[in-house]
């Protein structure tokens, strides 16, 4: 069948293009493979990455139909067959870009530079420093070893970064990639500097508390890292040794389930005094909180009460389920680690 690749073409500094380049294809084929055709058949000016063409080695990360994939691992059938049915009988068209917030080299060449900085902040290295050299290599059980399995399946291409919100609106955020890789140190037995990282990536928007949870990274990840999960699990190990003075956001994520717990969602009142108003301590929250609310009462959009959801006991029976289960682990990973 014939497709239309439409390529977003551009140089440092320049606009970008659009270019089309049709081509008879076959329903397996991959996005990659078309690429190469493209190039040694009608335009050898085309510029992209590749190496192994297996997703194995993340070199081919790009935007095809608007999203960060692998185009190695991408065929054409499939995107096809998402394109949306309008009835039209013409030749369907694949758009392709370069990845998103890194810099444009060349065509569908990005600069990774930032990637890499940002990944070499986490410190992605298992730290031995204060341990006495052993006469064997330091061992893990089966069971610490798995857990790190999910986390290690990343090939660092670069999909998660370019479709980051976070990223887009903070260029201090680390980036999911980065603080995917700092949580397979955070759950390494071997690593010594739990502490110290968590400390690190505690810092206001710049670790964990950047992450907008918007799942892009989970969706986009070609090895199933679930970016966004191992987040999470950072945020749990903070909680679990901070109390809510210590900052907005670790406060926010506490009040947060101590009303779901109390009344099945949340009292917006209580929200708003005890994460930004940190329980009248913070006076200029208060009059934040003050202003706003005198605008909710003039609109007529002020909740004046509570009401408890249905099924507030199972709510609160399941939190604290999972509370439990996340102290339980805790405690083991706290067992195992030197």
């Amino acid at each position: 069948m014939q497709v239309c690749f439409k390529i977003i073409r551009q140089t440092q500094n320049s606009s970008p293009t659009i270019q089309s380049y049709t081509l008879d294809v076959k329903e397996g084929n991959t996005i990659l493979d078309c690429l190469n055709r493209i190039k040694w058949e009608q335009d050898g000016s085309l510029a992209f990455r590749k190496n192994c063409r297996n997703t194995i080695c993340g070199s081919c990360a790009m935007r095809i139909n608007g999203r960060s994939a692998l185009a190695c691992k991408e065929n054409v059938g499939s995107e096809v067959a998402k394109l949306p049915k309008n009835g039209s009988s013409g030749t369907p068209e694949i758009t392709i870009a370069p990845l998103g917030n890194m810099p444009v080299v060349k065509d569908l060449i990005v600069d990774m530079r930032s990637f890499w900085d940002t990944l070499e902040a986490v410190d992605p290295y298992v730290s031995t420093s204060s341990r006495a050299i052993p006469e064997r290599e330091f061992l893990q059980s089966p069971e610490e070893r798995s857990r790190l399995d999910q986390t290690g399946n990343c090939i660092m291409c670069g999909a998660c970064y370019s479709e980051c919100n976070a990223r887009e609106v903070n260029s201090d955020f680390m980036g999911p990639h980065a603080l995917a890789k700092a949580q397979r140190m955070v759950a390494d037995s071997r690593d010594d500097a739990t502490e110290s990282r968590l400390e690190k990536y505690n810092q206001g928007t710049q670790g964990v508390w950047g992450c907008t949870r918007c799942y892009m990274c989970n969706a986009v990840c070609p090895m199933d890292v679930a970016p966004m999960d191992q987040i999470g699990k950072i945020k749990q190990e903070i909680l679990a040794r901070k109390d809510s003075q210590a900052s907005r956001q670790i406060r926010h994520r506490k009040t947060l389930i101590n009303l779901v717990k109390r009344g099945g969602w949340v009292d917006e009142r209580l929200f708003g005094i005890q994460v930004v108003g940190n329980s009248f301590r913070d006076i200029k929250g208060i009059l934040s909180l003050a202003l706003l609310g005198l605008r909710m009462i003039a609109r007529r959009k002020f909740p004046l009460k509570f009401d408890s959801s249905e099924g507030t006991a199972q709510v609160r029976s399941l939190i604290e389920s999972v509370q439990n289960l996340k102290s339980k682990t805790s405690e083991e990973d706290a067992v195992s680690k030197p």
